[in-house]
């Protein structure tokens, strides 16, 4: 068996690794990537180590490319998301079935190549569920729409109305790593930690202040939770 990523954003992960993880640097065609690795788990900083890059500047396929070039044969994301639902308090765990993703015109082949139908790894899905009953609280939900926007900023109101009329959370960065990872063979799925009501929602402004606040109170329960499925999907 090959190792596992666990890939999360600065609410979660921070800049400095858990205890018994070492830093290492990989390098891929489009230039070095920093992880830290243990044993045969590896996490991965999406938004990068040395320097932050906002989601609309992260470099995916240079991400995705080092952790292929490290042997990982699954990919469990974490990721802060908008609840488009009032239901979808702050709070929620979710793990996503679906994406809406239409902006994206992303593939490792520049040329002919990526003609293919993304998605979440079904398999790899249920596992993923399975042991976040065993291992985590809060309860996970099993499914919901995931929308990517563009970002970095925030939507409008009335793009929030349009949205939530398909959508189950809102963020910047699943789709495109999931994309990515079925392109190169590795089963990829995520669980979406809702940080905010999206604006509007409940007919309440999203604040950035109020964002933030979101994301504290949940930053303990996310990192304590994907810290313990980490180790049981990691495996002997």
């Amino acid at each position: 068996m090959g190792r596992l990523a666990l890939i999360g954003g600065h609410s979660i992960l921070g800049g400095e690794p858990a205890a018994g993880f070492e830093p290492a640097e990989v390098a891929t065609p489009s230039g070095p990537v920093r992880v830290h690795v243990r044993g045969g788990l590896v996490l991965l900083q999406r938004h990068g180590l040395d320097r932050y890059a906002t989601a609309a500047g992260i470099d995916h396929r240079r991400n995705l490319a080092a952790l292929a070039e490290l042997g990982c044969d699954r990919i469990l994301a974490i990721g802060s998301v908008g609840g488009l639902r009032a239901e979808l308090a702050v709070g929620t765990f979710l793990c996503p079935d679906d994406f809406i993703a239409l902006h994206l015109g992303l593939s490792l082949d520049d040329g002919h190549g990526g003609e293919r139908v993304p998605g979440f790894d079904p398999a790899w899905r249920e596992a993923v569920v399975a042991a976040w009953a065993r291992r985590a609280e809060p309860e996970l939900r099993d499914g919901g729409v995931y929308w990517q926007a563009i970002g970095p900023r925030f939507e409008t109101a009335a793009e929030i109305r349009l949205i939530g009329a398909h959508a189950d959370v809102i963020g910047m960065t699943i789709a495109s790593e999931c994309i990515l990872a079925g392109e190169l063979g590795i089963p990829y799925a995520a669980v979406c930690v809702v940080d905010n009501l999206a604006n509007g929602v409940a007919g309440r402004r999203l604040s950035v202040a109020g964002f933030e606040a979101g994301k504290a109170r949940t930053r303990a329960r996310a990192g304590a939770a994907f810290e313990a499925v980490g180790a049981e999907l990691e495996g002997p």
